[in-house]
């Protein structure tokens, strides 16, 4: 449990270099960045949301039993922990953003520049939300299309970020479970793929900085307590005899 707990430590504090960096900074998110870079970022978040998130699960879950190599039992306990902490991160978030009900940044930024009241556009539903969204946006020319469809989409509250929580969950499976076998390519690219996530939720305007950091410290609890099950029910995490000599060749090859 300490090697564990010590994996996917180091991968938290990883993990909020970025979003603890722009909180201390006083960075303040404005609409107006690069477009071209925008649409990057929103690629990496769309990743993340439904129903393509879902797709990305099927095929991070398939990556990690390839690389594990597991019997079918075993392999079929491991699905269900690694997604099992995915699902209870999103219902936990879920819930507490009932509970804080915060603000998104572009709507404090609707506020100041439309007019409309915080309060009273969060007492409206999702539909009327997104309906009021569209409506007042629909002469803005400085805004893409494609971010005011995702304003429109994305109504609910800010604290905390269930798509970091979602990235960085992965990231910690990750490196969690992967790093004893030295699958160092993949733990790279996942944390990569989970930062540009984070960062895309600030950049849209859809996260504040504290939203990131919460989010990642609730996925490093949930990812921990799986990967401990993963290693108590599924099998040992460090590497078996006969893979030994393919791990030396791929280290060699980086």
């Amino acid at each position: 449990m300490l090697k564990i707990a010590q994996r996917t430590t180091l991968g938290m504090l990883l993990l909020l270099v970025m979003p603890v960096a722009v909180w201390l900074s006083g960075w303040q998110w404005q609409p107006g960045e690069s477009s071209a870079f925008l649409r990057v970022l929103f690629w990496m978040t769309e990743t993340v949301t439904s129903p393509w998130g879902i797709l990305t699960s099927m095929i991070l879950s398939t990556w990690v039993l390839w690389c594990l190599r597991f019997r079918l039992k075993p392999a079929i306990l491991l699905i269900i922990f690694m997604n099992g902490a995915i699902l209870v991160g999103q219902y936990t978030k879920s819930f507490i953003k009932e509970q804080v009900q915060e603000p998104r940044p572009y709507v404090v930024w609707l506020e100041k520049s439309h007019g409309i009241d915080e309060a009273a556009f969060y007492q409206q539903n999702r539909q009327g939300r997104s309906q009021l969204v569209s409506t007042l946006l629909a002469n803005d020319t400085q805004l893409p299309q494609w971010l005011k469809n995702h304003w429109a989409y994305e109504t609910g509250f800010a604290f905390p970020s269930g798509h970091t929580m979602f990235a960085a969950s992965w990231a910690l499976l990750v490196i969690g479970l992967l790093w004893p076998r030295r699958h160092i390519v993949t733990v790279v690219v996942l944390f990569a793929w989970a930062t540009m996530v984070m960062g895309s939720r600030l950049l849209l305007g859809m996260h504040w900085p504290r939203d990131l950091v919460v989010a990642t410290l609730i996925s490093w609890l949930l990812v921990t307590v799986a990967t401990w099950l993963a290693q108590r029910f599924c099998g040992p995490l460090t590497v078996p005899r006969e893979e030994q000599q393919e791990i030396a060749q791929r280290d060699d090859a980086l």
